[in-house]
C-alpha cells in the first residue's frame, strides 16, 4: 500500500503538467485494482481547497468525493501519528507541520512509500518518498 500527497491529486486532476501523466498513470493503476493506494482526509480536504480556488467548489467537492471513494479505506492519523509528526516537523526544518503528520502516517501505518512531489520528504529517515518526476513512479505503476 502506498500514500498519496495532494500534489499527486492535484497534478493528476490538473492542466497540461510534466507531472500530469505520472498522476493520472498512478491513479489508473489505483482504478484498475493493479496498485493499492489511500490517503488521509486531509489531503482530500487539501486537494479540494486547492481546487476550488481553481474551479467552482461543486465541482471540487465532486472531485473529492470521486476521491475518497477510489481511495478508501482512507487512512486516518491519530494520536501516535501526531506524536511523531511533531517530533519530524522539530528536526527537519524543510518540512512543514502538515507532510510531517502525513509522513508519519506513512511510516506508522507501515505504508511501502509516500508519494510526492514535494521533495522535503525525501529527507525524512525511515519513509520511502517517491517523486513522480523520477522513473521510480513508473516502476511503482508497473509493479
Amino acid at each position: 500500500m502506498i500514500l498519496l500527497d495532494t500534489t499527486v491529486l492535484a497534478y493528476a486532476a490538473g492542466t497540461e503538467h510534466a507531472l500530469r501523466a505520472p498522476c493520472r498513470g498512478l491513479l489508473e493503476a489505483v482504478s484498475d485494482g493493479r496498485l493499492e493506494a489511500t490517503t488521509t482526509p486531509e489531503v482530500i480536504q487539501e486537494f479540494v481547497h486547492v481546487r476550488s480556488r481553481r474551479g467552482s467548489r461543486v465541482d471540487a467537492a465532486a472531485r473529492g468525493r470521486e476521491l475518497a471513494r477510489l481511495l478508501r479505506p482512507l487512512i486516518s492519523p491519530g494520536e501516535a501519528e501526531l506524536l511523531l509528526g511533531m517530533r519530524l516537523f522539530e528536526e527537519h526544518e524543510a518540512i512543514g507541520a502538515f507532510d510531517a503528520v502525513l509522513a508519519a502516517t506513512a511510516i506508522l501505518s507501515g505504508a511501502d512509500a509516500l508519494v510526492s512531489a514535494d521533495h522535503a520528504f525525501g529527507r525524512l529517515p525511515r519513509l520511502r518518498h517517491v517523486d513522480p518526476a523520477t522513473p521510480a513512479i513508473w516502476q511503482l505503476i508497473e509493479g
